[in-house]
């Protein structure tokens, strides 16, 4: 079973893009920090939509917020957000061509910053910086990069070999 195989790929790249929104980074790059759990998110929504659906979202997102120390839901709702857009448009979105798929993924981004901007706005808090709205621009920068790290990883079992399951 390659599905199997390959079945440490889902966790492990959550878990590494849940340590690359821990990394410190100096103050006056902290609002472009890429949404590095989104795009990790997005990734397995298009591509394996049996294992990722807005539950897994939901829980991802419970995950992140408790390691983040913000206000707990919110990136739950983020991600939900996301994960139920995607889905909606997941069969157009798997065959557009890479510029088309980094533009869509980009106003998924932005989208996720009106929501976190809508919660602030909820919960009283002040009203983030005009710097805060660039942070989909390096989401979108990475989107092809990620996208193809990630397929060839998950593909890696498919390819090579006798095509046998070992």
């Amino acid at each position: 079973m390659i599905r199997g195989r390959r079945a440490w790929l889902l966790p492990a790249s959550i878990v590494v893009a849940l340590l690359l929104g821990l990394l410190p980074l100096p103050a006056p790059l902290q609002p472009y920090r890429p949404y590095w759990l989104a795009l990790v998110v997005a990734y397995w929504v298009i591509e394996d939509n049996d294992r990722v659906g807005l539950g897994a979202a939901f829980g991802v997102g419970l995950l992140a917020d408790l390691a983040f120390g913000g206000l707990l839901g919110e990136q739950a709702l983020r991600l939900v957000v996301m994960t139920f857009i995607l889905q909606r448009f997941r069969s157009q979105l798997r065959f557009f061509p890479m510029a088309q798929q980094v533009l869509a993924i980009g106003g998924l981004l932005l989208n996720d910053r009106v929501v976190a901007a809508a919660i602030q706005l909820a919960i009283g808090e002040p009203q983030l910086p005009l710097a805060f709205w660039w942070s989909p621009l390096p989401g979108m920068l990475l989107w092809a990069p990620l996208f193809l790290l990630l397929d060839a990883l998950r593909m890696a079992g498919r390819r090579g070999g006798t095509g046998r399951p070992r």
